[in-house]
């Protein structure tokens, strides 16, 4: 079994979904952003996602924009992020650790090579937020090289037949988009997201986890009551290290306290 579905059936015994936290690798510094993690984790998120800086990040919006600027302009490299998330990995040997991030960065380093870095990082699932289904097939092959879930981002306007593809290629989880647009707290999850979950059950599609918008427990509990698997929350963790950048200690005291309300939620 994957640690992914080690963690589904985990929560599925205490009757709960996944929370799943988002942040940028080396945001605002590398050694700052290991305690980030590791407050993530011990406050109760069930998995890691996990973006390596990039200067054009088009998915995403400001908030996320920023966090890759301030890593980047911190001198963090990707071969810090993989040293980095390899620590996490040692001291959580069963927490899912998925990457969420741009195919130019694949690219860079090569296919082959990126996913076999992956693998020895202790990474579980790579996410390319720029590449669809029917673009995806080295990327695939790479990841099922190395013992990587592809992982797909399943939109509200997708036909059945991009489910279908979602549902075939991807493993781990699904990405469950709550609305269009860019990542942000911004603008709030769209609900309900029913038909998708019943279409994506009907291809046997990886559990989904909501994201996009999920700022608060109330929304949690939403996706679950829609039938999600879990919610993952990008923007509003980020905005926490935004807000206290200048008081470390008072940011992991106040992401303890989001992650730990939005876990709170998870338990139906």
């Amino acid at each position: 079994m994957s640690r992914y579905e080690k963690m589904f059936a985990r929560l599925n015994e205490k009757n709960q979904g996944a929370f799943v936290p988002f942040v940028t690798v080396g945001d605002p510094n590398a050694d700052q952003s290991y305690q980030i993690m590791e407050t993530l984790v011990e406050s109760g998120a069930d998995a890691l996602e996990l973006g390596i800086p990039f200067s054009d990040p088009l998915a995403d919006g400001p908030t996320i924009q920023g966090a890759n600027i301030r890593a980047l302009e911190s001198g963090v490299t990707p071969d810090i992020c993989f040293e980095q998330i390899g620590k996490i990995r040692a001291k959580y040997p069963d927490l899912p650790i998925g990457l969420l991030m741009y195919a130019n960065l694949v690219y860079s380093r090569g296919i082959e090579n990126f996913y076999e870095r992956c693998a020895n990082a202790g990474i579980d699932s790579v996410l390319i937020a720029d590449v669809p289904t029917n673009e995806s097939s080295e990327f695939v092959a790479a990841a099922e090289k190395f013992g990587i879930h592809p992982i797909f981002i399943a939109p509200p306007t997708a036909s059945d037949e991009t489910l279908q593809q979602v549902s075939k290629l991807g493993g781990g989880y699904t990405y469950l988009l709550s609305r269009a647009g860019v990542t942000g707290a911004e603008t709030k999850a769209n609900m309900p997201v029913d038909h998708m979950l019943e279409k994506l059950n009907q291809f046997d599609a990886p559990p989904a986890l909501l994201g996009f918008g999920i700022s608060e427990p109330e929304q949690v509990k939403l996706a679950l009551e829609s039938g999600a698997a879990g919610a993952i929350s990008g923007s509003a963790v980020v905005r926490i290290i935004e807000t206290y950048i200048d008081q470390p200690q008072l940011m992991l005291d106040q992401l303890a306290k989001f992650v730990s309300s939005m876990k709170n939620a998870t338990k139906r």
